[in-house]
């Protein structure tokens, strides 16, 4: 297990005293899950959680009096086999870039946090679990490093005592079973969902994305049930009022978790991570989930021909699927689209590459550590161009990670298979310079 963990987290950690534990001995202790909070000083929702997680963090491992880092030096290998709850540990994961903000914010946290210093490391793991709004909390087995669950916070509000721990995903029919609705009032119960593709779909009436993406998506419904397809919607709402919810719900012809329950709404949350509105989960019949980015496919698809929306690997770039480049670090081959067959022939030649790059951490149950993209000449490419500042030549070969606002780039007058897995497995290896965006 301290294999894993060294690898994920370095050598060292800190205590809020500022005391150093090495991440071996986090093994030695029986450490089982681990949970990774993403933060910053500066963040008022982050010094709200960090108060109700320290609670939590107590009461689950009986050691809150014990002061910050309890349990963590170097002797706790000696100590008796830990209770099953107290084999949780959590580090603080900071966006911080003042070390006296970072100091002042992490001296009472009663976990551990990476060290200020460790800005690479901290960078990798806002990319690697694709983390987009702070405060985050995910929960990782600590023995195989496969993510538990990816939306601590509602852990925190649903299961305040870990009666639940340590909070593993269940089957998609097990957290829907019950009662779904209609909105002429009709109940039926989740076993009609047996055998349908079907797509969870998380909104609310306040947000305006929201209810533009629910106008195109009652007409993709509308197509899929009319090609004959086994297809159901269940609308999970975050509305903020049941008088919102009912309102909202009068417009959709599909089913919907209950506004009463709550308890399955967030379970529904906390099964998917969700992170943000409007999302769309599509699952295949099995409740597997075949995309985490229906939102953008029906706005992308607008005939729903490529329905049920198995991911592509390498994508073109577009207006609804551009928001992708601030998930993580992303492959984005320029060329001239005046050419029509050039930005097929580009994706061609990507795809092989993709594709073994997205099964070889598929085995490992990972997410890809990169998304594939051509880009032609439009004007979302050119501003992107600008952004970014990059030459206006094609074919350019680039790697762009926003969130550390950098860029790896390839000007060539050639680009070949060979080159495109030579400037990935470089990347992946941390051998390219990286230049500021």
């Amino acid at each position: 297990m301290s294999g894993f963990l060294e690898e994920l987290l370095g050598e060292k950690l800190v205590t809020g005293g500022g005391e150093e534990v090495d991440v071996h001995s986090l093994g030695a202790r029986g450490i089982s899950l681990l949970g990774l909070y993403f933060g910053c000083s500066l963040s008022a929702p982050c010094a709200q959680l960090s108060a109700s997680l320290a609670a939590f963090y107590g009461r689950l491992r009986g050691d809150a009096a014990a002061g910050p880092g309890a349990g963590a030096g170097p002797g706790a290998g000696a100590a008796a086999e830990p209770e099953p709850r107290r084999r949780l540990e959590i580090v603080f994961v900071s966006s911080d870039q003042d070390q006296r903000q970072w100091q002042d914010f992490v001296r009472d946290m009663p976990w551990l946090a990476l060290p200020y210093k460790e800005k690479h490391r901290k960078l990798k793991l806002w990319n690697k679990y694709r983390i987009s709004n702070i405060p985050s909390l995910i929960f990782l087995d600590a023995t195989t490093g496969k993510v538990v669950c990816r939306n601590g916070l509602l852990v925190i509000r649903d299961d305040p005592e870990g009666l639940e721990f340590p909070w593993g995903p269940k089957p998609f029919r097990e957290v829907i079973a019950g009662p779904l609705l209609r909105n002429n009032g009709q109940s039926l119960e989740s076993s009609s969902l047996e055998g349908s593709h079907v797509g969870v779909y998380f909104s609310a009436h306040w947000c305006p994305p929201c209810r533009s993406l629910t106008r195109v998506l009652v007409e993709s419904y509308r197509k899929i049930k009319e090609a004959g397809q086994k297809f159901e919607i269940i609308f999970v709402s975050a509305d903020r009022s049941e008088d919102s919810f009912k309102q909202y719900f009068s417009e959709m012809p599909w089913l919907a978790v209950p506004y009463t329950d709550e308890a399955r709404r967030s379970r529904l949350n906390r099964l998917y991570g969700i992170q943000g509105i409007p999302t769309l989960i599509v699952l295949d019949p099995q409740g597997e989930v075949i995309t985490r980015q229906g939102r953008v496919e029906v706005l992308n698809d607008e005939d729903c021909r490529e329905f049920p929306w198995h991911p592509k690997p390498v994508l073109e770039l577009s207006d609804s699927n551009a928001v992708q480049l601030n998930e993580g670090p992303c492959l984005v081959l320029f060329v001239d689209s005046e050419d029509d067959g050039e930005s097929e022939a580009a994706k061609q030649l990507i795809q092989p590459i993709a594709e073994k790059i997205i099964a070889k951490y598929k085995a490992k149950e990972e997410e890809a550590p990169l998304l594939f993209f051509v880009a032609g000449e439009d004007d979302m490419t050119d501003s992107l161009r600008d952004y970014t500042n990059l030459p206006e030549a094609a074919p350019l070969l680039t790697i762009l990670d926003m969130s550390a606002r950098a860029k790896y780039v390839m000007d060539v007058e050639e680009i070949t298979p060979a080159i495109v897995e030579a400037f990935v497995n470089d990347f992946l290896a941390e051998k390219l310079k990286p230049e500021p965006i």
